[in-house]
């Protein structure tokens, strides 16, 4: 409670976090503007029905079951950058621009992004109200007329690179990532919805709140319990690697001779593996909703069939839990360079005991790297795939246990908390 008192009386933090919060009040007023011309129907039963769509509308804010400009979210964007992070990778000349290019390059890195998400959410766009149209038998596109469509398109791009422009606002502030903090608002303000569900599921199924009603909710809110205390626990989870730096000698005075450690977190990559693996899951439906209708028999028949494939739920998540390690690793290797890292040590005079600066130590640090970031992969693929987890044990799905949306509301909390420490240990110490 005192924390929230001195950080409340520090005029420039207050002054931050009330902004950002009527910035997030602004994503939350998109994701209920409707797109004209949309009768809802049969659409919701299937988002509360189906994990995927489910999923995605949480990610959104409730801005897919409204279907509303934002319907989308922040999805394109996430997808535009795991698209250039793979071509920085591929193409030299931009994996230079990212490392070399400072400031500037990664400025210029963060352009291509934007301009690339303007496709991409007319794609994604057209690709879900087809794909959602079809899956819940309704009819509410089949009379659309060219203009129509142009401006349904029109309104969800101008949505999402809005939320996208409020996201980057948000990230100036320096309190929270923009893009996370967006998401973490819209879980938030889907959570009374969701409780109001889960109660009403569960008063169904057992005949109310009572006997064996109760012994299934009380059973559902330890697992939470769990959970969570799980996920913190694996969020701030870390291996030390001790480093020493030498004593040297600078004119009459000597500098040097500690010893420090390096933390490695169980955990480096956060949320974005489950981001990208969600948007992974959900471009391969949406493109293969343009050539559904084909002519060329061939060609249909395999876009019905990836269809069939991602809607049956047993291989999706199957897909889901190994797209998440694979992110994760490669996240991680994008975020932590163990040769810079050692490089790095070196110039500055450090070892670690018992290694030779340089090769070797980087060496040691793959090798540490590797082993923590498999049980971090295999934890996040686990909270992933919790909902299906739970369904297996319980035959039920009145209640269902949303681990990817507890992991992004406690990870963004600790990762707020956090920014908002440090900067009052800054002001702490400029006054001191």
């Amino acid at each position: 409670m005192s924390k929230i008192i001195q950080i409340w009386k520090t005029k420039d933090l207050r002054n931050k976090i009330i902004i950002i919060a009527l910035l997030l009040v602004g994503t939350r007023i998109l994701a209920n503007i409707p797109i004209p011309g949309i009768e809802l129907g049969n659409l919701r039963s299937l988002l509360s029905s189906n994990q995927l769509f489910g999923l995605f509308n949480i990610f959104s804010g409730g801005g897919l079951s409204n279907f509303s400009v934002a319907m989308l979210g922040v999805g394109p964007y996430i997808t535009a950058s795991i698209i250039m992070q793979l071509l920085t990778i591929i193409i030299p000349k931009l994996g230079e621009l990212q490392k070399e290019g400072g400031e500037a390059g990664r400025a210029k890195i963060n352009q291509y992004t934007r301009l690339m998400t303007v496709p991409l959410t007319v794609i994604q766009a057209y690709g879900t109200i087809i794909l959602l149209a079809r899956t819940s038998g309704s009819n509410v596109i089949s009379d659309f007329t060219v203009f129509q469509w142009f401006v349904t398109l029109l309104s969800v791009t101008a949505g999402t690179m809005l939320l996208m422009w409020l996201g980057e606002i948000i990230s100036e502030y320096k309190v929270g990532n923009g893009i996370s903090l967006i998401i973490f608002a819209g879980i938030v303000a889907q959570l009374p919805v969701l409780a109001q569900q889960a109660y009403v599921n569960l008063t169904t199924s057992t005949g109310g709140l009572s006997g064996a009603g109760l012994v299934t909710g009380l059973a559902f809110l330890a697992v939470a319990v769990l959970v969570i205390a799980a996920i913190v626990a694996i969020t701030e989870a870390q291996r030390n690697i001790p480093v020493s730096y030498a004593k040297r000698v600078r004119g009459n005075k000597l500098y040097g001779g500690v010893n420090t450690h390096l933390p490695l977190r169980v955990n480096q990559a956060g949320v974005i593996p489950i981001i990208f693996a969600i948007s992974i899951l959900l471009f391969p439906g949406l493109i293969a909703n343009f050539f559904s209708a084909s002519k060329t028999a061939a060609i249909a028949d395999a876009s019905r069939a990836i269809n069939d494939f991602f809607q049956n739920q047993t291989y999706y998540g199957i897909m889901y839990f190994l797209l998440v390690v694979a992110f994760t690793y490669f996240y991680t290797a994008i975020v932590f360079n163990p040769d810079e890292i050692a490089e790095n040590i070196q110039k500055q005079g450090g070892f670690v005991p018992g290694l030779r600066p340089g090769r070797q130590t980087a060496e040691f640090l793959y090798k540490v790297l590797n082993r923590i970031t498999l049980a971090g992969a295999i934890f996040l693929g686990l909270i992933a795939v919790l909902p299906y987890i739970v369904q297996s044990f319980t035959n039920t799905q009145a209640l269902t246990l949303g681990g990817t949306s507890i992991l992004i509301v406690v990870a963004v909390v600790i990762e707020v908390m956090k920014q908002v420490e440090a900067q009052m240990v800054m002001r702490d110490y400029e006054n001191f």
